[in-house]
């Protein structure tokens, strides 16, 4: 998926709706653009065809998204926003935007059904849901385990905390976006010399030097850059605007922080974007703080490019951590350069004997497949742990495929909740609501217990601790005793 282009779209689409007062979901088409870019080729705002909206609405969406049949119109509503900016922004003509809204008009009323319908969720959807909205829309992280006793705290000043490896953008890439930057418009940079280390130089004099207001519009704002930005380094994920406007707020004195006029400034200088209600370095921010960081002799990592690692790597890569766009961008590239079916060969070979979690990424890259890719997945019917999901897959594609046993039919609903454990420890909240949304029933969860999976006593307790329904988690607590009982005997 080109961030880039669907980034740009959605600013471009909330200035539109400001201008005009109108409602706009952008969040909702956000997620419209994200899989129209993935899966159907939609590279810009004026690649969107009448045909996208059917694929797109009765196909991808139900297979992908958790969201209940009611929530149909309001997706259509978003839809239907997209199709007006499209027209008044010309990147359709008036016919197209017409025929548009007729296939919207007849998707309406098929949409809800295809959400309901179970044969139509993807292996990422699962069977039941577990794992919320599909699971690589958040950095994909496994728990560490219980830290050791390091007796006294470590120093947390910058130069004796670890930097997090940062991902960087290509050198052309950066060359590219130096000439977009507001602030280089103004005060370009020396014709001489490299255009970027003379990018870092000025970045550096930002951060380090006396500007005065220059920057922020204000004097003590100014001098608080290093760590606002130093912070958003080394979260590595968008910051919430409201915390960005706590900080300014602590720092700039008794007057108020005109938030969104500070913000505004910061985006001039190439460093910061706003995207919705957060904020994030962009890739010449990124560049140019770690240039900054070495240039102080601070250990400023750069992380591996997992688009050019094989299969484990880039699964490994991704248990490691990473921030969502750029890890869709890195699997994505991945896929580029493989046939699916040589894509999904590597991907289930590593997959083979991993932890739930490895092999649930492994399966959830997988499930972006489509049939060309059923030779390979075919080839893993007879592997113990993945036929259940290779069963799930071919039947999703409506290919010939032998029906789950109860057995299988158990053991990949433990594995697809043991999957969803690191994300539900992070937000049990969340994994809750899903539950009681669309979790296993509990004449299911009774059974569970007989099931040979290295994980399931952890899922039991899971849906114990979380499934908000008295009987359905007294069904999983006592599914847990026998689960523990018969792996001690």
């Amino acid at each position: 998926m080109s961030i880039e282009w669907v980034n740009q779209a959605i600013d471009d689409l909330r200035a539109w709706g400001r201008a005009r007062e109108v409602e706009v979901d952008a969040d909702e088409v956000r997620l419209l653009c994200d899989y129209a870019s993935d899966y159907l080729n939609v590279n810009e705002l004026g690649d969107f065809t009448p045909e996208t909206f059917d694929e797109l609405l009765l196909s991808i969406y139900p297979r992908k998204v958790i969201a209940p049949p009611e929530s149909a119109p309001e997706t259509i509503a978003a839809a239907r926003t997209l199709v007006d900016y499209l027209h008044e922004a010309a990147q359709v003509s008036g016919e197209t935007a017409a025929r548009m809204r007729e296939r919207l008009d007849a998707i309406g009323p098929r949409m809800a059904e295809a959400l309901a319908d179970t044969s139509n969720f993807g292996m990422a959807k699962s069977l039941f849901s577990s794992i919320g909205p599909e699971s690589l829309e958040q950095s994909i992280a496994i728990p560490s385990g219980e830290l050791p006793d390091l007796g006294e705290a470590p120093c947390d000043c910058p130069g004796c905390t670890p930097l997090p490896a940062a991902r960087l953008a290509t050198p052309e890439e950066l060359l590219a976006a130096l000439e977009h930057v507001p602030m280089l418009a103004e005060e370009p940079l020396p014709g001489d010399g490299d255009p970027l280390e003379a990018w870092a130089r000025r970045v550096a004099h930002l951060l380090e030097q006396d500007t005065g207001g220059a920057v922020t519009g204000s004097a003590e704002l100014d001098e608080g850059l290093y760590d606002l930005f130093d912070m958003i380094y080394r979260l590595q994920v968008r910051v919430p605007v409201g915390v960005i406007g706590d900080y300014l707020d602590e720092i700039g004195g008794e007057g108020e922080v005109d938030l969104a006029a500070v913000l505004g400034r910061l985006e001039r200088t190439g460093l910061l974007r706003v995207v919705g209600d957060c904020a994030e370095l962009t890739p010449l921010g990124v560049w140019a703080l770690r240039e900054h960081y070495l240039s102080l002799g601070i250990d400023a990592p750069q992380a591996p490019d997992l688009a050019e690692a094989d299969a484990r790597g880039l699964i490994e890569g991704l248990l490691d951590g990473v921030p969502t766009e750029i890890a869709e961008d890195d699997i994505n590239r991945w896929l580029s350069v493989r046939e699916p079916a040589e894509a999904a060969a590597e991907l289930l070979a590593a997959a083979s004997g991993a932890p739930a979690v490895a092999r649930g990424i492994a399966i959830t890259i997988v499930d972006r497949l489509g049939p060309e890719a059923e030779p390979a997945v075919r080839d893993y019917l007879e592997d113990q742990e993945l036929r259940p999901h290779a069963i799930h897959w071919l039947a999703a594609r409506k290919l010939p495929a032998p029906p789950l046993t109860q057995e299988e039919l158990l053991w990949v609903s433990v594995d697809m909740l043991a999957l969803a454990m690191p994300a539900a420890e992070e937000d049990p909240d969340n994994f809750a609501e899903n539950m009681a949304a669309s979790g296993p029933p509990a004449h299911l969860i009774e059974e569970m217990w007989r099931v040979d999976h290295p994980d399931v006593v952890e899922v039991l307790e899971l849906l114990g601790r979380s499934i908000t329904d008295g009987t359905v988690a007294k069904a999983a607590r006592k599914a847990a005793f026998k689960a523990r009982s018969r792996s001690i005997r």
